[in-house]
């Protein structure tokens, strides 16, 4: 198989590159595993133009029925390997190659998980949740805790603070870091002994402490971390940085020929706007990167 443009990863950032160039009449194509992170999106409430909120799946079919429309190929299948040879990049999937003179890596993110077994469906009734910037808003005035290492946490039980005066971090682990207590104590977020197990309880979530004692949260966010799925852009020789997120400039380029990295898999704001940004960016600058096809001349005219 053969294409101008390769988008990996059928998330609403892939979506929306590939609306893009379908639009200026490129040959492209998605291939997608079905994994997009926004999926277990319950509801997202700071999407333009829907103030009740949208679910993430909704939306991802909503985009996935324009693709459609805009007859774009959408394999779903997993890519294992990008080689870069010949004014190309040649992605493997089920031992099939597929050639292109541009890849748009948007693969994304998979947040990395508290001790609870049936967090699935924890995440669909929304007593756990993954990003405050999304949906703060809505856990005003609730019982909040946020669960993580305490120098990864910190930062997003302070941003919890604005919205309710009943915020508590909850440790993984047994670190100290003496600064950071100090400033969540400064602030009124309750530190507690270190996690030892997390169950739901008739609506909330029910955390149990390495001293023993147990406390019911009604709304609780992971402060993780995540596995960056940028594999297949750092083995071709793309910036990243530490953590393993793309590094990319103005243009969404990484620093391999032909090859730019989008949504969450960038180190950047990991929200649904900021993702169709760097696929509008990404889109219009591989247009333009390649030579134009000009259209036929009409049969007819008027």
């Amino acid at each position: 198989m053969r294409t101008e443009v390769l988008v990996i990863g059928g998330g609403p950032a892939g979506l929306m590159a590939a609306i893009y160039l379908a639009r200026f009449r490129r040959r492209v194509a998605i291939v997608d595993s079905g994994a997009s992170r926004a999926a277990l999106i319950p509801r997202s409430h700071n999407l333009p133009g829907f103030p009740n909120g949208l679910p993430g799946s909704e939306l991802l079919a909503r985009m996935q029925r324009q693709v459609e429309e805009l007859r774009v190929p959408m394999i779903r299948s997993a890519v294992t390997a990008l080689e870069a040879g010949n004014g190309e990049i040649i992605a493997s999937r089920d031992g099939e190659p597929i050639m292109a003179r541009r890849v748009i890596l948007a693969t994304g993110i998979v947040d990395k998980q508290t001790p609870l077994a049936d967090w699935a469906l924890a995440v669909r009734d929304g007593e756990l949740r993954y990003c405050p910037v999304c949906d703060g808003f809505e856990a005003t005035g609730r019982k909040i805790a946020i669960i993580g290492p305490i120098g990864h946490a910190a930062g997003k039980a302070l941003f919890m603070r604005v919205y309710s005066s009943d915020v508590t971090l909850i440790p993984i682990g047994d670190e100290q870091n003496d600064g950071k207590r100090r400033e969540l104590d400064a602030a009124g977020v309750r530190v507690t002994p270190a996690l030892q197990a997390l169950r739901r309880d008739n609506g909330a979530l029910a955390a149990t402490f390495a001293d023993g004692s147990t406390e019911r949260f009604e709304i609780v966010y992971p402060a993780m971390g995540a596995d960056v799925r940028s594999e297949l852009a750092i083995k071709l020789g793309a910036r990243h940085t530490s953590d393993g997120f793309l590094k990319v400039d103005a243009k969404q380029r990484c620093g391999v020929e032909g090859l730019y990295g989008i949504g969450d898999v960038v180190t950047d704001l990991h929200q649904i706007a900021v993702a169709f940004g760097h696929a509008a960016v990404a889109a219009c600058h591989a247009h333009h990167s390649l030579p134009m096809r000009y259209a036929e001349p009409s049969a007819s005219r008027m």
